[in-house]
């Protein structure tokens, strides 16, 4: 027996040996993330978790290959991980699901490409009903706590009179266009072009459907989240009312308008803004603001206040890419969510001002580069239920119970993933050369990495600049190292979620010393001795392309960059940018014409004499944010210097260039050419 014993022992052991060494044979066989891979990746948004905590709904984004489009659709999962069902399907983009106060339905937006219409569906039959068609803009949706109405937010457009009365052109005759006379200070926006007249206001609509009924009128636009007192018969918005709003870009109050009458009242009155409004069961007033100084950037504190005291306190400071606060039914806990160096995590409040954190990790929502993003939501009992990410994984559904530790819910990439050798991420921080400042940073290696080797550096800087980047997804950073990079992303001076202070230390001084931050990060990452030293590549987007092309004008130790929509020279951009006031305002200590010295030392374009590094341009051709002007600066200023360069237009792009799933496969690979174009081999030396 005990011989027998042996054998079936014996024959266990080389069983689970020979499925060791087949797994390690199917590891080393997987390939690594493919450019084609961007359109099999799925990511969830926006969970919305119902009132009794049992039930999440949230967005399931995916793309579409054929149309070259993002989608969405519905789905839900209990927070145990059962019954993981599609409430909605089709090549359609579905979103903004929020639950009824009893949770017994859920309103959310549809939009099949031509129409958006507000839905009602009954959650224990599936039945829906159209509550508005045709609706322009709709969104920031909000049940009254009776159940009895939805308010919402949704585009006005109003008549515009002619410039000039014209004769009346002859039947049949066919005359050129008329021109567009812009007066409006805010006349176009990066991604929606050139703006239509109008103003977004806010309606309600009875539950069981019926005419929305506008609570507000007047040449501003009115913006959520709205937030119903406790009685159902007024709500919380935030806005600009002031007959100078175009020029007030950092001015905001909040306002309390009644259903019954529109009486429209404000709630707070200060220099700065106040907005994301959240109204607890004993209609006390959560929300965020802060006190405009002009500096570039500024945080925003979590004030409280009751309805009746009108008297503000803050009870949190200093928080970054905050979101709206929740409330938990009983009212004496608020939940918010904040970046936390390069983490965003949520924490709950008490209204003393008592912290704990309660998730972190959220995030995974923008696929292309590793930004925070993410949202969470809150039921009646303190279930808490958000996006969560890692460098290896997009946005997927997770939730906290009774506080304890999170339980992720979806796992929606595993069967692409699967299949494929991931590079990994390590997190780490450094001194600055320019003044010992610490830094954070992460380093992705390629798959199958071999520290004994010698790797190019491919240093990938963040836009903004008052942004971060850290442990999350990031498809293109995927497609570098697959690529075979070493692949550096760092938050230098400037970064959000270090506190203000670190923030502001580039406060009318961008670029500047963010250049030290990110050369000691390059420095630092050399030491470790797998870098291939005569293969620096730079490359980065926004406030990432304005750093890159400043590198190349100061540096020679890149043999190759890519400055991708860009500003170049500050005096043009100001004056073509779609949010000028708000840069003019904060950015610099005053207009072109008044500060002249200070734009031009600030500007990549005065030192493009120093410019030797093979430099690409790479701008969306509809960008109204870094207009392709800019780049087109620096593409010409280069060729007359006889430097060599490229300048790459992305036709009908706005600022966000990815906003197509292609467009991150044609972006890395464009970028990929030119580096080993220019990439030093082994066999030329």
């Amino acid at each position: 027996m005990r011989h027998c014993a042996s054998l079936v022992s014996m024959a266990l052991l080389l069983t689970v040996l020979a499925g060791r060494g087949s797994a390690r044979g199917e590891e080393s066989a997987r390939k690594p993330f493919q450019p084609m891979d961007v359109f099999q990746l799925e990511y969830a948004s926006d969970p919305q978790i119902s009132p009794d905590g049992k039930t999440v709904v949230y967005v399931r984004n995916f793309m579409d290959v054929m149309k070259d489009r993002k989608r969405s659709n519905l789905w839900s999962i209990r927070t145990d991980g059962t019954e993981h069902r599609p409430l909605t399907s089709g090549t359609r983009n579905d979103s903004s699901p929020r639950w009824s106060p009893d949770g017994t339905r859920l309103v959310y937006l549809a939009n099949d490409g031509t129409n958006s219409e507000v839905v009602c569906r009954w959650m224990d039959s599936g039945q829906t009903a159209r509550l508005v068609q045709n609706a322009s803009e709709p969104g920031d949706f909000s049940w009254s706590p009776d159940g009895k109405h939805i308010a919402f937010t949704m585009f006005v457009p109003s008549e515009k009179k002619p410039y000039a009365e014209l004769p009346a052109k002859p039947t049949g005759a066919e005359w050129a266009e008329l021109p567009k006379v812009i007066q409006s200070t805010l006349y176009r926006a990066d991604g929606k072009g050139y703006l239509k007249d109008g103003y977004h206001h806010i309606f309600v609509v009875p539950a069981e459907g019926g005419t929305p009924t506008p609570l507000t009128d007047g040449p501003y636009h009115h913006h959520g989240p709205l937030a119903w007192f406790p009685d159902s018969k007024s709500l919380v918005f935030s806005a600009n009312r002031n007959v100078d709003w175009e020029k007030q870009p950092e001015e905001s109050e909040l306002y309390e308008v009644t259903v019954a009458d529109r009486k429209i009242a404000p709630l707070t009155d200060r220099k700065g803004p106040d907005y994301a409004p959240a109204i607890s069961s004993k209609g006390e007033i959560a929300w965020l603001g802060y006190d405009h100084k002009q500096l570039s950037h500024q945080v925003s504190k979590l004030h409280l206040m009751s309805r009746d005291s009108r008297k503000p306190r803050v009870l949190i400071g200093d928080l970054e890419r905050n979101s709206t606060p929740a409330w938990n039914a009983k009212g004496d806990t608020i939940y918010l969510e904040y970046d936390k160096e390069g983490t965003t995590v949520v924490a709950s409040v008490s209204p003393k001002g008592d912290a704990r954190q309660i998730a972190a990790g959220v995030g995974g929502v923008t696929i292309g580069r590793p930004y925070s993003s993410g949202t969470f939501s809150v039921s009646g009992e303190g279930v808490v239920a958000f996006t969560s990410t890692t460098p290896d994984r997009p946005a997927d559904v997770s939730v906290v119970v009774d506080s304890g530790e999170p339980r992720q819910l979806t796992h929606l990439n595993e069967d692409l993933f699967g299949q494929r050798a991931l590079a990994s991420t390590e997190e780490f921080w450094f001194e600055s050369s320019f003044d010992k400042q610490r830094i954070q940073a992460w380093l992705v290696t390629p798959p199958g990495f071999d520290a004994t080797k010698k790797y190019p550096l491919l240093l990938e800087i963040h836009g903004g600049p008052f942004a971060n980047y850290g442990s999350r997804f990031s498809a293109e950073i995927q497609l570098y190292a697959a690529a075979g990079y070493v692949v550096l992303y760092v938050n230098p001076r400037g970064s959000t979620g270090y506190g203000e202070k670190f923030a502001n230390l580039i406060h009318h001084d961008y670029p500047g010393h963010d250049f030290d931050d990110l050369m000691s990060g390059v420095d630092a990452v050399i030491k470790r001795g797998f870098i291939d030293e005569e293969n620096q590549f730079v490359t980065g987007g926004s406030g990432g392309g304005i750093l890159t092309a400043w590198i190349v004008g100061h540096t020679d130790r890149f043999r190759a960059a890519v400055s991708q929509k860009p500003v170049i020279n500050w005096h043009s951009f100001v004056l073509t940018t779609d949010n000028y006031p708000f840069f003019a305002d904060v950015w610099f200590p005053g207009t072109p014409w008044e500060a002249l010295e200070n734009y031009q030392k600030r500007s990549p374009l005065t030192y493009v004499d120093k410019v030797k590094t093979p430099t690409m341009l790479m701008t969306g051709e509809q960008d109204y944010r870094t207009p392709i002007s800019e780049a087109e600066q620096f593409f010409q200023a280069l060729k007359l210097r006889g430097v060599d360069t490229a300048l790459v237009r992305i036709p009908d792009a706005s600022h966000d260039t990815v906003a197509r799933p292609s467009r991150i496969i044609v972006q890395t690979s464009y970028i990929v050419k030119w580096f080993e174009t220019y990439r030093k081999k082994a066999d030329r030396k």
